[in-house]
This record gives structure tokens, sequence and C-alpha cells, in this order.
């Protein structure tokens, strides 16, 4: 087995990137990923370095993984500000850190892509020793692989790395066959609020359309991105991390895993959600609108989701991070994973220690969550 890590997708290219990570899955599709660096949204004056990681065997590529140099903890989702700060008052540098991760995208799914599956365990536990090798070669005070699927998580903390969860609130389609196959599922009083929050942007005035990525007219794109940066400009006070370019290649390249709520008042368009999507997903991304609605936002980003799952037959909504309010609207507390490894062996066993507590509050967590949900009792 021979590693190539490299400091460009492009050097990788569409057709043999794609033959390991796939075209279902968005995020590591390499056109998604081309977009981020294109557009300059990845790079290493943002704090991104690429630095992918290729597998050859024998000439031959037989795996990708998306990685990066990072000199600082944004557009993660998973927080070890707390981590570097220690770091920081004993004298120590924690970045540059490696980092396996899609950018600005907390959805889980692969990480390390293969042609074949059956190469995956010899894969991992030679991994598992060689990334944080590399990690210290290039002076990266550790190694972190964020939002993996659960059994892969489980896979790298029996090699090693430290394992930690995350709280998300998802959708689940339990064979509700429509909308009001959902609802029939919610207690009285809970059907009778979401149904009210419905009503009210109905009678607001509010029209909404869903359209796929190849119906999105190009002043519809130019709205929407006009959305996204003013509320990251209300938000966070810039206008995002995404430029216009990337959702511009994202439209031309990859259009089928792309999905646009509109919401308009009188023909005026107000409000946009933009998700992606797979064969048995949705991921709600990103979210704006110009003018402030009541409900508008659980409508566009919650609502016509979970109806365009129905209608098309997915069977998974991941509406993005954080957002308890998510479980009375139908949307089940989960864990997420990420897994973790530190050069320190000091501090190694303080985050271990810290991972402990966090796991035992983050289950007990869940456990109260979900019986915020809406759904009728069983016996």
């Amino acid at each position: 087995m021979q590693l190539e890590f490299v400091n460009t997708i492009a050097d990788v290219g569409a057709e043999a990137w794609n033959k390991a990570a796939g075209c279902d899955y968005p995020f590591t599709r390499y056109e998604f990923l081309h977009a981020l660096e294109s557009s300059g949204a990845v790079a290493e004056d943002k704090g991104w370095q690429a630095h992918h990681l290729v597998i050859y065997r024998d000439a031959l590529l037989i795996g990708v993984m998306p990685l990066y140099i990072k000199s600082h903890s944004y557009g993660e989702y998973v927080f070890d500000w707390s981590w570097a700060d220690a770091y920081q008052r004993h004298g120590r540098l924690y970045y540059p850190k490696l980092l396996s991760a899609i950018p600005f995208t907390p959805a889980t799914g692969p990480r390390l892509c293969l042609v074949d599956e059956g190469d995956r365990g010899e894969l991992m536990a030679e991994l598992a020793s060689k990334l944080p090798a590399h990690a210290k070669d290039i002076g990266a005070s550790s190694l972190h692989i964020l939002f993996s699927r659960a059994e892969m998580a489980t896979i790298w903390a029996q090699e090693g790395l430290l394992q930690r969860i995350g709280p998300q609130y998802h959708w689940y389609d339990r064979n509700y066959g429509d909308f009001e196959g959902f609802l029939a599922a919610f207690s009285s009083r809970k059907r009778k609020s979401l149904r009210k929050e419905r009503r009210v942007v109905a009678e607001q005035g509010l029209t909404l359309q869903v359209l796929s990525g190849a119906e999105v007219s190009a002043a519809q794109w130019q709205f929407f991105f006009n959305c996204y940066q003013l509320t990251y400009a209300k938000r966070s006070g810039h206008g995002g991390y995404l430029p216009e370019a990337f959702f511009t290649e994202l439209a031309a390249t990859m259009p089928e895993n792309l999905v646009m709520v509109l919401a308009s008042h009188d023909d005026e368009p107000v409000a946009a959600a933009l998700n992606f999507r797979d064969k048995h997903t949705l991921y709600g991304r990103y979210w704006g609108c110009i003018r402030e609605y009541e409900f508008l936002h659980f409508e566009a980003c919650y609502y016509q989701g979970i109806e365009y799952c129905l209608r098309e037959g997915l069977r998974h909504f991941d509406p993005g991070a954080q957002g308890e309010h998510k479980i009375q609207r139908g949307f089940t507390p989960i864990l997420t994973y990420s897994n973790h490894w530190l050069a320190d062996a000091d501090f190694s066993q303080a985050v271990q220690r810290f991972l402990e507590e966090e796991h035992l509050h983050i289950g007990n967590y869940l456990r109260e969550a979900s019986e915020m949900l809406p759904f009728k009792k069983t016996e």
C-alpha cells in the first residue's frame, strides 16, 4: 500500500476520485470538494489547507480520504476550543492539526472511501497507525475524523483513536405514507400545534415551491445567495464562509444532488432553503430570508423537507446541526460520532477523561430529550 497526500483535489481528478468516493453521498463527491477549493472557500489562507489522502496498491487507486491541515477550529461543528485553550495555557501549540471532515458540513457519512469495501478492515487498521505518524511528521498536534458513520467510528476506536459523541435531531420515515400519516403519529395537542404553524404560514400569504437543482434559474440562485449572505450577516457579522462561485459550480456540476425550497409573498421571493440529497437521505444545509415571517423557517426548512422525503421515497432527513426545537416537530435525537488522536500523551489522557464524562452527560441528555418527542405514547 502506498499513501500519497495531495494539496488540491484537482491533482487526483474527478474520475479517479469518484471511482472511490462514488456520486451518491454528495459531500465526498469530487464536484463538491472541488467547488470548495476552486471558489476559495477552502484554502491555506482560510485555515483549510487541503491535504487529501490517496491510497494506491500496485499503482492502482484503491481509496481516498478528504483531509485538511487546520490552523483553527472554525467550520467543524465538533468543538475542541477548550482543548486548544488548554494547550495554549501550558505553552504548547494545538495548531496545526490534521482533520478528516467535510468543511462547514456536519453531515454524517463516509470519510475513508474505498473502491472495494473488502479492503476496509485492513486499511483502517493500517491507517490507524500511519495517519498519526504522518500527523507527527508534518508537525500537527493531533488527528481528528469527524461525523463518521457509527460502525466506522467504532472501528477507529477499536484501533486506538478516542471516540466522541454529540447530539443531532433527524427525521425518519416510519412508513407514514404522506404528511397526514406523519401527523397521525403525533399526540393530539402536538398535532394541533404543528397544523397551526402551517396554517399561519399560509394565512400570511406565503407560497412555497420545491425545485430540483436543474430547475433552479440563475435569478433564483442569485436570490438564494443574497438570502444566505443576509442570514450570516445577521447571525455572525459576516457574509458566510461560502462565496457565490461555490454555489454556481455546484449548480453546474451536481444539480441532481440539489433541492431548493423557495418561499414567495405576492409572487415576490422572500426566503430560500438549499438541501442536498442522495438515494436515501435529504440534507438540510442553508437557509436565508429577506423578511421575517412567523413559522416560515419551520415550513421551509422542516415541513417542506419532510413532504419531499415522503413524496420521493427518501427514508431519512438530516436537517443540520443543533436545534432542540426540532424534537417537538418530529425529529428524533440521535448520536453523531468523531474520533481523535493527540500526540501528547498527557493531554490525550486528559481528553479521554473529558470524553468519558461528556459521554455520560450526552447519554443522559438523549434519554431526556427523547421524552420530548411529539409522538403518541405506546404501551
